[in-house]
């Protein structure tokens, strides 16, 4: 378990490194992180911090939340989110604290936590990679259909996880053992190797990575 920090997808670029290498890498927003509430295992049976993100006008806010924001004496946020801790190394931390980039270290392996792209309603092809019309497998005068959904036995049933049209992405997808490849206190903004879930805007979630490997 390991902090959550909220970040804003801008987008991807490259950057070259010292030796010339060209590394494609996504630009994370990462602006300070608000701690607004922690959870303690006497009061909440759990550890946590409540890490809020993102700017928000007061006259949006609701009456209850704005006394919740007033208790850690922080701004309004756009984005609230949970962080489980462990006690020991959530105590360090205090209501109101700020949590900035500089988390994270260059070379760290981290994950990424975000919302795909909604794709709609999408046939086999798009969705599960199915082969453009085969001549068999039930197939026939279609081109991109999935052709026989049935496996031949008694009774007829259809098999359980058998790809189908529906719909595709707009989903939680975890990016796994990505790595820092710069940090930039100053501006604020995290460069990741690779790509991350989710569009250009789109809130992610950046904690250390939970199983890493190289």
């Amino acid at each position: 378990m390991a902090i959550e920090f909220l970040c804003r997808k801008l987008g991807m670029t490259r950057i070259f490194e010292a030796d010339g290498r060209c590394v494609a890498v996504t630009v994370l927003d990462a602006s300070p992180n608000a701690i607004v509430l922690k959870r303690t295992p006497e009061r909440d049976g759990y550890s946590a911090l409540q890490l809020g993100a993102g700017e928000r006008p007061l006259r949006t806010v609701s009456k209850p939340m704005r006394g919740h924001y007033e208790k850690a004496k922080v701004a309004p946020k756009r984005h609230l989110a949970e962080s489980r801790l462990p006690a020991a190394e959530a105590e360090p931390y205090a209501l109101g604290q700020e949590v900035r980039v500089d988390l994270f270290a260059k070379g760290q392996r981290v994950d990424v936590i975000g919302t795909s792209k909604g794709r709609g309603t999408a046939g086999v092809v798009k969705r599960h990679n199915f082969p453009v019309h085969t001549e068999g497998h039930g197939t026939h005068e279609y081109f991109r259909h999935g052709g026989s959904i049935g496996p031949g036995s008694f009774p007829g049933h259809v098999i359980k996880g058998l790809g189908m049209p529906g719909r595709m992405g707009n989903e939680r997808v975890t990016t796994r053992n990505l790595e820092v490849v710069r940090v930039d206190p100053e501006a604020n903004l995290l460069y990741l190797r690779g790509s991350v879930p989710g569009h250009p805007n789109a809130l992610v979630r950046v904690r250390a990575a939970v199983a890493s490997h190289r």
